[in-house]
């Protein structure tokens, strides 16, 4: 059973139509903007211990998520685990921890999104977690809309929505064809 449908998603307004410059930097006709669907404290709940759930398993004793759209997530899952929860942060470009954040050594990490398109942020806490000696033990999203069962192979990976929506490169884009507006409701912008 999924804690997250594409109708939960409409219902408070999270899957949006137009023309959306993501993250990753590719264009897509659909966003899931799910800081809307985390905007409710018993959604956040529920969908962080479903995930904890599909990834308790690996026995992670931390959990870290990129920021912004990874926090709420993040740390429901490290609620339902009972485990630690840090964020990165990009800093001049990079991604990193801040805020007196440091990984203890071989801590095993589980690394937690709110959207997997290209996995680019997630890989990016992977590196910072290894980079401080941890060891990732899986990755959990929200959603996967990377088209691919496991972006992480072979690591562990869980998400609670897989959706198969289009992204086209900037120059090969049939919206930016059709001169349709680029909206950009990303936290990197």
């Amino acid at each position: 059973m999924q804690a997250v449908s594409l109708d939960d998603m409409r219902a408070v307004g999270a899957y949006l139509s137009g023309h959306f410059l993501l993250s990753s930097g590719l264009h897509s006709p659909n966003y899931l903007q799910c800081a809307l669907y985390l905007a409710s404290p018993a959604a956040a709940e529920a969908a962080g211990r479903q995930l904890a759930a599909r990834l308790r398993g690996h026995a992670p004793n931390l959990v870290m998520a990129p920021a912004l759209g990874g926090i709420v997530i993040g740390h429901e899952v490290a609620r339902a685990l009972g485990v630690r929860f840090f964020f990165t942060e990009r800093w001049e470009g990079v991604m990193t921890l801040r805020r007196g954040f440091a990984v203890p050594p071989n801590a095993r990490v589980l690394v937690v999104e709110d959207v997997v398109t290209t996995g680019g942020s997630t890989r990016e806490v992977m590196a910072v977690v290894e980079g401080q000696g941890g060891v990732v033990v899986g990755v959990g999203a929200i959603v996967n809309r990377s088209g691919q069962e496991n972006p992480f192979a072979p690591l562990p990976f869980a998400a609670l929505l897989e959706v198969q929506i289009p992204t086209y490169p900037p120059e090969t884009c049939p919206l930016c064809q059709q001169g349709l507006p680029l909206e950009k409701p990303g936290s990197r912008r």
